[in-house]
C-alpha cells in the first residue's frame, strides 16, 4: 500500500490493490450488515398487523406511523441513524431488491443527482459506487460526492440484505481522486433488510441510513427526513410494479 499527499495536503491518498480493497471492504460490510439486521429485528409485525411496528425500544424513537409505515431515529454519538419500515403487499422480496441499491436510492434522494456509476466491481456482490450531486442539490447534498461500497447478501432465512457506506478518505482518494470543487460526504452506515413474510409474495422493508453532515442536523432536515424515507420506499415501490413482473 502506496500513500501519496492529496491535492492541496487535505488528505493523503492510498494506492491499494483490488485484493486488499476486496478484503477491507468484506471486514468493513460484515459490521455493516450486522448494524442493518440488528435495525430490522425490533418488533417484526405481523402480516395481520402493519400497523403494530416497533415499540421505541432498544433506543429507537417513532417519529411518525401511519398506513404501516413506521420512521424512527436513534441517537449514536452526536449523530441520528434513521429507520423507515414498510410491510410491502404483492411485492416478492426478490422483485424489491432488484431496486434497493446505491443507485436507485440515490436518485430518489435528490434529482440532483448528476453521476451515479460503478467504479469498481470486486465480486459479483461487491461493488465500488461514486454518486455525484449538483450545485442545486439540497443543502447537504449540494456539490457533495459520495464513493462508497455496495454488498449484496442473502441470509441463511432467505432475508436479503444490501449494505451501502462510504470507504475512508484516503481509500476513496486512491481509488478517485477529489474532481472540481466536490465535498466529499461521508455515509456511516445504510442499507436494505428486506424479509419475507408468511405471504409468500409479500415483505417487510427497512431502509436504515446515517449520514454525517459535518456533525449536525438541523431541525427541518429531520423533520423533512421522515417525509423523504416515506417517499424512498414508495417510489421504488414503484419503481417495481411499473418494471415487467418477474421473479429471480
Amino acid at each position: 500500500m502506496k500513500t501519496s499527499p492529496a491535492a492541496g495536503g487535505h488528505h493523503q491518498s492510498w494506492s491499494i490493490s483490488d485484493d486488499s480493497l476486496r478484503r477491507y471492504v468484506q471486514y468493513a460490510s460484515e459490521s455493516c450488515i450486522q448494524e442493518l439486521l440488528m435495525s430490522a429485528s425490533v418488533s417484526i409485525p405481523s402480516v395481520s398487523e402493519p400497523n403494530k411496528l416497533g415499540n421505541g425500544g432498544d433506543g429507537w424513537k417513532i417519529l411518525t406511523l401511519e398506513n404501516g409505515v413506521e420512521i424512527s431515529k436513534r441517537r449514536t454519538g452526536s449523530l441520528h441513524i434513521f429507520r423507515s419500515r414498510w410491510v410491502l403487499r404483492s411485492i416478492s422480496p426478490q422483485q424489491f431488491i432488484t431496486v434497493a441499491n446505491a443507485i436507485d436510492a440515490a436518485k430518489q434522494w435528490d434529482s440532483e443527482l448528476l453521476e451515479a456509476r460503478y467504479i469498481k466491481d470486486l465480486e459479483d456482490n461487491l461493488s465500488i459506487i461514486r454518486l455525484r450531486f449538483g450545485d442545486n442539490s439540497k443543502p447537504l447534498f449540494r456539490k457533495r460526492e459520495f464513493i462508497v461500497y455496495e454488498r449484496r447478501e442473502t441470509m441463511e432465512d432467505g432475508t436479503l440484505v444490501v449494505a451501502v457506506a462510504s470507504l475512508p478518505k484516503e481509500i476513496a482518494a486512491g481509488l478517485l481522486p477529489q474532481q472540481n470543487n466536490a465535498i466529499r460526504g461521508l455515509l456511516l452506515q445504510s442499507g436494505w433488510v428486506v424479509e419475507k413474510l408468511e405471504d409468500i409474495n409479500s415483505c417487510i422493508v427497512t431502509y436504515v441510513v446515517q449520514l454525517d453532515p459535518a456533525g449536525w442536523l438541523p431541525k427541518w432536515f429531520v423533520n423533512r427526513l421522515n417525509t423523504k424515507l416515506v417517499m424512498i420506499i414508495e417510489n421504488l415501490r414503484k419503481l417495481v410494479q411499473t418494471t415487467a413482473p418477474h421473479s429471480s
